[in-house]
């Protein structure tokens, strides 16, 4: 087992980051530093560069790889930087993960087949091909791939000396079946991950929640507080009731943390939840996110922009 690998399985709190954009389309990095730095002052010990929440799949490869190289160099040392480099194409996840390590990545974040979907022998195969670059979280989200990874395919890869372990979102009763049996797992459900990790043994989480309110999140992950995951459960419901990322962008939008831009096909949540959005971030104290005001914004301060297409 290689000293990155072991390093990476004792992180409490990954954030699946947000990418911020110009009115020209393009990332916009002074924006990306700024939430970065308030991540590193709350506790926060990773990112994930270019996930789902960070629209790895609206970026394109040249944009992914200089964003996953600005981290490392911006943050390299104070952050652990994990690039998404997963695809549903074994060969682009391949060139995409080699790729990711040249650029300084500590570890990869990995994905089976979406789509496309494959057995339980090709997936184990799929992952083996971008697990030889080193360390790898391996990403399960049926409700995103369409196919589970069942406990069956993650032992044969277990010993895999680059395997960190799963960001698991079948829930804690999955969490608790294979943190029995000694694989690491993070939550990848934000309402479920308190208890994932003081009750079903996850190591931490991988979570969206933490680019708004990072310092309460770590505190969830570093000690037993029921009363304030229940303070955080209508946060959590706020910022998922539309498919993720339209939540938290919307959140860092109001925030002004991000310019209020999207790139289609994500658009802004309605009028009526964003005044309750300014609510709860007052009810749950401005002073735990990264600004000191909110706003719910009018419909036509939003912007839609396209994204850049080819390598």
């Amino acid at each position: 087992m290689s000293e990155a690998t072991l390093t990476l399985r004792k992180a409490r709190l990954i954030t699946a980051v947000k990418t911020p954009y110009l009115p020209d389309g393009k990332i916009d990095l002074e924006a990306y530093d700024r939430l970065l730095e308030h991540q590193v002052a709350n506790g926060v010990e990773g990112v994930i560069v270019g996930g789902t929440t960070g629209e790895g799949h609206l970026l394109s490869w040249k944009e992914h790889l200089d964003l996953i190289g600005h981290t490392k160099a911006k943050f390299g040392g104070r952050l652990y930087i994990v690039g998404n480099t997963g695809s549903n194409h074994t060969a682009e996840m391949v060139w995409a993960t080699e790729k990711g390590f040249a650029v300084g990545m500590d570890a990869s974040l990995l994905i089976n087949p979406y789509y496309g979907k494959t057995s339980d022998s090709g997936i184990v195969m799929h992952l083996e091909h971008a697990l030889r670059f080193g360390p790898a979280f391996i990403y399960n989200v049926p409700g995103r791939t369409g196919q589970d990874i069942k406990p069956s395919v993650i032992m044969k890869i277990k010993d895999n000396p680059n395997f960190i372990g799963v960001k698991e979102c079948m829930g804690n009763e999955r969490i608790k079946e294979l943190s029995d049996v000694g694989i690491c797992c993070w939550s990848g459900n934000d309402d479920q991950m308190h208890q994932s990790r003081h009750k079903c043994g996850a190591v931490g989480v991988i979570s969206v929640t933490s680019n708004v309110v990072p310092g309460l999140v770590k505190r969830l992950m570093t000690q037993e507080d029921e009363a304030l995951d229940a303070k955080l459960q209508p946060l959590y419901k706020w910022l998922f009731t539309d498919p993720n990322p339209i939540g938290v962008n919307t959140m860092l939008m109001m925030l002004g943390v991000a310019k209020p831009i999207f790139r289609l096909p994500y658009t802004f949540v309605p009028r009526d939840r964003r005044l309750e959005g300014v609510e709860l971030v007052k009810s749950l104290g401005r002073e735990n996110f990264p600004a000191s005001g909110t706003t719910a914004l009018e419909d036509a301060d939003f912007q839609h922009v396209l994204g850049e297409m080819g390598h």
